[in-house]
């Protein structure tokens, strides 16, 4: 595998938690943590992307954040990775295409919060992203109803995966997906960066 690929074996099922980490925090530690217990995941990793395309602003340098993220995020079944540098991919679709193409036999999990999933329709190719991999999506304070009545969870409704039933995600042919509620951590990163916690 190149240099700053994470290894991968095949049969293995990948949770992907995507995000600029700008910073890391123990809300992100959190839902981490409650996905490899919910959704029969091997590992994840957290793809600290090089930018946002939807913020106008631009994040802290890639490198300050992936430091950060190693102090915060330190699990055995948990790896911090700057692939998205690496591929040269900017938005999610085109992500999980190469990581696919990369790692055959490997399977992948999207994983998000339920404000991500609230606003999923304004991702580019949004549509592809949900019928290409499972999507696992953890409740965070104030976004259930939001999330639950968003036009991806309408569209992809037949394809949800109940509560109770959602160590059977990572094994699922997409679509699938499936909506946890979780205990909440209401530590947000646009919040510490407001309270000077952070320079970005």
């Amino acid at each position: 595998m190149r240099q700053g690929f994470p290894l991968a074996r095949p049969g293995e099922v990948i949770g992907l938690l995507g995000g600029s980490f700008d910073p890391a925090h123990a809300g992100h530690v959190h839902i981490t943590r409650e996905a490899l217990k919910r959704f029969g995941l091997t590992r994840v990793w957290w793809l600290v992307s090089p930018g946002n395309p939807i913020k106008a602003r631009g994040p802290a340098p890639l490198d300050t954040r992936m430091a950060r993220a190693r102090v915060v995020m330190q699990h055995p079944r948990v790896e911090v990775t700057d692939i998205e540098a690496h591929l040269g991919t900017r938005y999610t679709a085109e992500t999980l295409t190469r990581l696919r193409a990369c790692y055959p036999g490997v399977r992948f999990v999207w994983l998000m919060g339920a404000d991500n999933l609230a606003q999923l329709h304004r991702w580019q190719d949004w549509r592809e992203i949900m019928q290409s991999v499972p999507v696992g999506v953890l409740a965070r304070p104030g976004d259930r109803i939001s999330a639950r009545m968003s036009p991806a969870a309408r569209l992809f409704a037949p394809a949800r995966i109940a509560g109770r039933a959602s160590a059977l995600l990572g094994r699922a042919e997409a679509p699938a997906w499936c909506f946890v509620n979780v205990p909440m951590v209401s530590q947000s990163s646009s919040a510490i960066r407001a309270a000077g916690g952070w320079q970005s």
